[in-house]
């Protein structure tokens, strides 16, 4: 059975009951694509938040279920194509804190580029556009088709993850700086 939003009185209910009848299936044709668990509830997640989003405006003909397929594809391409770009970017150029400080020996970078790769792939990538590139929120939300509290709410996710993760470098590089003091 196929769910079409025709003119359904209740589309929040409507929207509620294809996330409880598609989500699995869509999770697995995303996990197809990304091969990485967290990435492809990502994807489901936010194709079902635009549904939410544009709910109103959905075409009334089409069918609910080739609609969350074909975002989830697109969405997944988007995610794969920006990886690439990414990838490119951070290959071709260092990171732009490695040569600001020279407490920061690579023995550390290195343990926090891995905290950082460590990050779902979409939390990654806003990330890095926000503190690699030094763009703006609205700027990353409308380069990635994201809403500005999306990358809000994946920002202080990130920062919360890597607060915790760097917490033994943080103190670490307060008493190199200590002892430079103490020492000059």
């Amino acid at each position: 059975m196929d769910i079409h939003f025709g003119k359904a009185k209740d589309q929040e209910k409507l929207v509620e009951e294809c996330f409880h009848t598609y989500f699995d299936g869509l999770h697995r044709y995303a996990f197809t694509i990304l091969k990485d668990n967290d990435e492809a509830k990502d994807a489901v997640q936010a194709v079902f938040l635009k549904l939410w989003e544009k709910r109103a405006d959905i075409d009334e003909q089409q069918s609910v279920k080739s609609y969350l397929y074909t975002a989830v594809y697109h969405y997944c391409l988007n995610v794969k194509r920006h990886e690439k770009v990414k990838d490119n970017y951070l290959a071709q150029r260092p990171p732009a804190f490695e040569h600001r400080n020279e407490l920061v020996s690579k023995e550390t970078h290195r343990r926090i580029m891995e905290h950082i790769d460590s990050l779902s792939p979409q939390c990654r990538l806003i990330f890095s556009k926000s503190r690699f590139e030094g763009r703006k929120y609205a700027e990353i939300a409308a380069d990635l088709g994201l809403s500005v509290k999306t990358v809000e709410v994946q920002m202080g996710k990130a920062l919360k993850i890597l607060r915790a993760k760097l917490f033994d470098i943080t103190i670490m590089i307060l008493f190199a700086c200590l002892f430079l003091c103490v020492s000059i």
